[in-house]
């Protein structure tokens, strides 16, 4: 009988984040958006209001209305892409979630990560970045906060 082996990964070190920072959603056109790092969270989430499905002959799209800071800035997306999943919300109790994969970009990686859509107009900030993204490509240091954006502002893209 074999022994298991533990993959060994020859990928990028992990690098060091803060507590919350702030990030950029390419697909979205949505920048330097504030983000609290969640290690307690599995998934990861988006802030949105006006989440419905519009059905389309025999199939649906997805309509949802993301919210900039403070309630200002509001954007509308239509997809076809996304699922309905389970989801423990803040307080451990599972619901229904549409979920929508799309890019992150944050320490200068593009990462392509799951969100749940949900309001969170009653939280500081409106992402949640949450285990299933930070696995295997950051620690958090909760001392520290927009590590991501600082280097940014230091390396602003050419």
């Amino acid at each position: 009988m074999k022994t298991p082996t533990k993959k060994i990964s020859v990928d990028r070190p992990k690098e060091v984040i803060g507590f919350s920072d702030r990030i950029d959603f390419p697909d979205l056109g949505w920048s330097d958006v504030e983000a609290k790092i969640d290690t307690g969270a599995y998934t990861s989430a988006l802030h949105c209001t006006d989440v419905k499905l519009v059905p389309i002959g025999d199939n649906s799209r997805l309509h949802f209305t993301l919210v900039g800071p403070r309630g200002k800035k509001k954007k509308q997306f239509v997809t076809d892409l996304f699922q309905y999943k389970t989801v423990k919300n803040s307080f451990g109790q599972s619901e229904k979630r549409f979920v929508i994969q799309t890019r992150v970009l944050i320490m200068g990686r593009l990462i392509r990560a799951e969100f749940s859509l949900a309001n969170r107009g009653t939280m500081r900030f409106p992402v949640l970045l949450g285990r299933k993204l930070l696995r295997n490509k950051f620690v958090v240091d909760v001392s520290l906060q927009n590590v991501s954006y600082q280097m940014k502002q230091q390396n602003p893209p050419s």
